[in-house]
């Protein structure tokens, strides 16, 4: 295959839309939650990953799960979690089971700044989308995002 080889030119090219989709969805609901709430999309989705958290095998999340999660490097995600802690949306503890553990667990101030938040992140998501749908480069994508089903 050369650089000029259609089967690569085509992938660029898909991968230069999913891109361009991506960074135009996560464009708009940021300024959505900046506007309405004061959140970036990294904080929104860190809180909404750890409110999915709970008691159980399993239920608390790793550092490095979180990280990968949100999308993050762990030292970043360290950062983002002090970031809101230090706003009161977030609390660390020791895992009581293993002293080492760190848990970081949503505040009440939290959960309510993300309920308040959701509607706005998520009609943000669906006006980025339609917009989008708009694009003939752009449309297939969309179609794809909204048939996806994730178990909840």
């Amino acid at each position: 295959m050369t650089a000029t080889d259609p089967a690569l030119t085509a992938l660029a090219q898909g991968w230069s839309a999913l891109a361009l989709l991506h960074g135009r969805i996560e464009a708009h609901i940021e300024r959505a939650l900046q506007a309405g709430h004061d959140l970036s999309v990294r904080e929104y989705s860190l809180l909404d990953v750890l409110s999915r958290q709970h008691d159980g095998d399993g239920g608390h999340l790793q550092m490095k799960q979180v990280a990968d999660a949100v999308v993050l490097s762990q030292s970043a995600t360290t950062r983002l979690v002090t970031r809101l802690e230090d706003r009161g949306l977030l609390e660390r503890y020791l895992c009581p089971t293993d002293r080492r553990g760190i848990y970081t667990n949503v505040t009440e101030a939290g959960l309510k700044l993300l309920e308040d938040a959701r509607p706005t992140n998520d009609a943000a998501l669906r006006e980025a989308l339609d917009e989008a749908a708009k694009n003939p480069e752009l449309a297939p994508l969309v179609r794809v995002v909204e048939s996806v089903s994730v178990p909840a």
